[in-house]
């Protein structure tokens, strides 16, 4: 039919876009302009927003960004902390984050300048060791296993035969439960436990084994020691988050026609027809991409959502936090992150080993805990006296900051709702890691629920 066809095209010329910006071409000297969507709204700035408009964007939609703070990248942004653009949280990504690494490709960001790439190593200094040799897969994660430190044969034995059965069964479970019990049911204890399936499943989905949905862990290991060998590779950021794609999207969005309006907060949507009107002006998609918590002020009024919003007031948050203790710059670790044994800290990461910041160390703390209700300088005392007990001792302090998200993520838990990208309106869409059903709350999942927004306006669902 007719009315199948500027969908066809547009989602045609989107991915043809991709390559063209990814091989270096101007498409700005021939501007393909690409009728029957009208104008998009996209109603925050944050990873999902950015990559719902980049998407479009790319394929000529006329397409504009309202993003009530002042810089874009929401919960993954550049600070500026003692003269130091950092971040508001310390990120790891990972491999198999291919949606993010090819959106940083479609906005002109250079994956091999912005990340540096490593094989998997995770250290615990006098506790344990795993490192992931260059070797296809499976075989890489088999002799990883075998050749890990701080495990018995039998622990490795019983990892290597977890991950058997979960590829037999196509990491699918029979019924979705936590963590701490799938582990108990999976015969998975010991070392291998405490300082990878645990650890993993924390930084992941930033929810404490006792609570977190195995099934979603089960599909985080399907993508990552599942998968082939580079979706195992580290990615650790050369730079502040700002810088590695929010910035670069804010340009291309701007340089193919579109627009980027910072501090400007989006109160109410308005029905004008068959569209939308925000700010004043019409608009024929509007793409909701702020946290969940957010929803209902712009949702509540409009009965349509009722459903909705009643499966989301049950979603509860978890923190993370990231503390920035700076030392002399002759002050490095054994490795670019380092697991810590507690009971405090969890993971910390040598700024000065990808980004240059000599001396400051980023400790990251997921999950609700007793970090949580410390002050900021004890806090710090603590995380200094526990990291001098793992590499030796270090020199005090010059000086640390604590950065709290304390709604950082949705819970991820067990049978958990997750809303498709599609509401009970035509015309608005959904966008956000929490309606990426397959992942936890991460900033790839964010980049797939925005760029599958837009490859659903394209094809005109």
């Amino acid at each position: 039919p007719a009315r199948w066809l500027p969908g066809v095209v547009a989602a045609n010329f989107a991915d043809a876009a991709a390559q063209a910006v990814a091989g270096g071409h101007d498409l700005g000297a021939r501007r393909l302009i690409v009728s029957g969507y009208g104008r998009v709204a996209v109603v925050g700035a944050g990873w999902a927003g950015l990559a719902c408009a980049a998407q479009l964007a790319a394929s000529q939609t006329p397409v504009t960004v309202f993003e009530a703070a002042r810089q874009p990248g929401g919960r993954a942004r550049t600070v500026t902390l003692n003269g130091l653009s950092l971040d508001n949280g310390q990120h790891l990504l990972v491999g198999a984050y291919t949606e993010i690494l090819q959106l940083m490709r479609l906005v002109g960001a250079r994956p091999d300048r912005l990340v540096a790439r490593s094989p998997l190593h995770l250290l615990y200094p006098g506790h344990f060791a795993l490192r992931l040799p260059s070797l296809p897969a499976p075989l890489h994660l088999a002799i990883g296993l075998m050749r890990a430190r701080g495990a018995t044969i039998g622990e490795k034995l019983s990892a290597a035969r977890f991950m058997s059965r979960l590829q037999r069964r196509h990491f699918k479970l029979a019924q979705d439960t936590t963590v701490s019990r799938w582990l108990d049911d999976e015969g998975q204890r010991g070392a291998i436990r405490r300082h990878l399936w645990e650890p993993l499943c924390l930084a992941a989905l930033n929810t404490l084994p006792t609570d977190a949905s195995a099934q979603i862990f089960a599909n985080v290991l399907r993508d990552s020691l599942g998968g082939d060998r580079r979706a195992t590779d580290l990615l650790l950021p050369a730079c502040a988050l700002g810088e590695l794609l929010p910035s670069h999207a804010v340009d291309f969005i701007q340089r193919q026609g579109g627009e980027v309006r910072l501090s400007t907060r989006i109160d109410a949507l308005v029905r004008e027809g068959n569209g939308w009107q925000l700010a004043g002006e019409h608009f024929d998609h509007v793409v909701i991409a702020v946290a969940p918590q957010h929803l209902a002020s712009l949702l509540s009024t409009r009965e349509a959502h009722e459903a909705l919003l009643t499966q989301m007031a049950s979603y509860t948050y978890e923190p993370i936090g990231t503390a920035y203790i700076a030392y002399p710059e002759n002050v490095s670790l054994p490795a670019p992150m380092l697991g810590l044994a507690g009971p405090i800290g969890q993971w910390v990461f040598d700024r000065g080993a990808v980004d240059g910041h000599a001396g400051v160390l980023a400790f990251v703390l997921s999950g609700a805990g007793e970090w949580d209700k410390m002050e900021d300088d004890d806090l710090a005392a603590r995380l200094h006296d526990e990291l001098c007990g793992t590499c030796g001792t270090l020199p005090a302090p010059l000086w640390h900051r604590v950065i709290r998200e304390r709604r950082a993520t949705f819970s991820c838990r067990p049978h958990l709702y997750r809303p498709p990208i599609q509401t009970a309106e035509r015309g608005l869409w959904l966008a956000g890691d929490y309606t990426w059903a397959e992942y936890p709350a991460t900033l790839e999942g964010a980049v797939r629920s925005g760029a599958s927004v837009a490859r659903a306006i394209l094809r005109g669902r």
